[in-house]
């Protein structure tokens, strides 16, 4: 079984957020996929099914596996899976592709800038504002001290798919931050999944698995909600196209472009993209026991 593998969020390869992305996965099962990804050791992975009639070559549907299990939704993998199939199966420079995830479907617009260069642009649709939680001790769960919170802006539970508390911080914070204990439990107590940490001055975040262990490079879904926060607080305009970076921690800096339409909590659409890279094609000699 062949699969590509790609570098997302950034122009060239060895940079960004690396991806595997099975093309043409219809005989896999969802074990298989966790096996497979636990083998490659990306951050996640992505396997294209067969979405209907040869008739409908645009579209596809998806199954994202990330090192724990498949999740629901996510920014990376969609991205860089549409600038495979453009590789694949697009004639024009400009193409898009519409990618059914178990849980929903999402549009993808692709763009070809040279051999083995592709920049893809994910509309994750709607953002939806679930509350501010009580920023006292939320600090601590990153070693952090309360004044190192943004006192302009507050923290908030925001999705786009998935739920994430965005936690505005200022100065050095992000520098400073880390993982102190499992996030599991606290996030759940507050509605969240997920959380990124965010210097809306610097345009900069930060995102970790729950558990610390493991830094995100770039984080298409954690971007949305970032982005979703920064248009209803002002802090970019709507339809203006910003540059949210990430990964300068993990060696591997990311750049993701973050669109958000809408003014206050209606925020109708956000579009997070990117850079594709092609670092190498590879084939499985044997797949895992099904």
């Amino acid at each position: 079984m062949r699969y590509h593998h790609v570098d997302v969020f950034s122009d060239r390869p060895y940079s960004g957020n690396s991806l595997a992305v099975f093309p043409d996965a219809d005989e896999l099962t969802g074990g298989q996929m966790r096996a497979i990804t636990r083998e490659l050791r990306h951050f996640e992975s992505v396997f294209l099914l067969r979405d209907g009639s040869p008739a409908h070559p645009r579209r596809a549907r998806a199954r994202v596996f990330d090192l724990t299990g498949e999740l629901d939704f996510a920014g990376h993998p969609l991205i860089g899976a549409a600038a495979v199939l453009h590789a694949l199966h697009g004639a024009a420079d400009h193409e898009a592709w519409t990618l059914r995830l178990p849980a929903r479907t999402v549009e993808v617009s692709t763009e070809r800038r040279g051999p083995g260069r592709y920049a893809s642009l994910l509309d994750q649709g709607p953002a939806a504002f679930l509350g501010r939680p009580d920023p006292h001790g939320l600090a601590a769960l990153f070693a952090l001290e309360p004044g190192d919170l943004d006192p302009g802006l507050a923290p908030e539970v925001v999705s786009t798919g998935l739920r994430y508390l965005v936690l505005p911080v200022r100065g050095d914070a992000l520098a400073r931050a880390r993982v102190t204990a499992p996030l599991d439990g606290p996030l759940a107590r507050i509605g969240a999944r997920f959380a990124y940490l965010l210097d809306a001055s610097a345009l900069e975040g930060r995102h970790w698995t729950n558990d610390g262990i493991i830094e995100d490079v770039a984080t298409g879904s954690g971007a949305g909600c970032a982005a979703a926060y920064l248009r209803r607080h002002g802090r970019i305009g709507a339809g203006e196209r910003s540059l949210l970076r990430q990964g300068r921690f993990t060696g591997r800096p990311s750049e993701m472009t973050v669109i958000a339409d809408g003014h206050g909590e209606d925020v109708r659409s956000v579009r997070v993209g990117g850079g594709v890279a092609f670092v190498a094609e590879g084939r499985l000699r044997e797949l895992p026991p099904a």
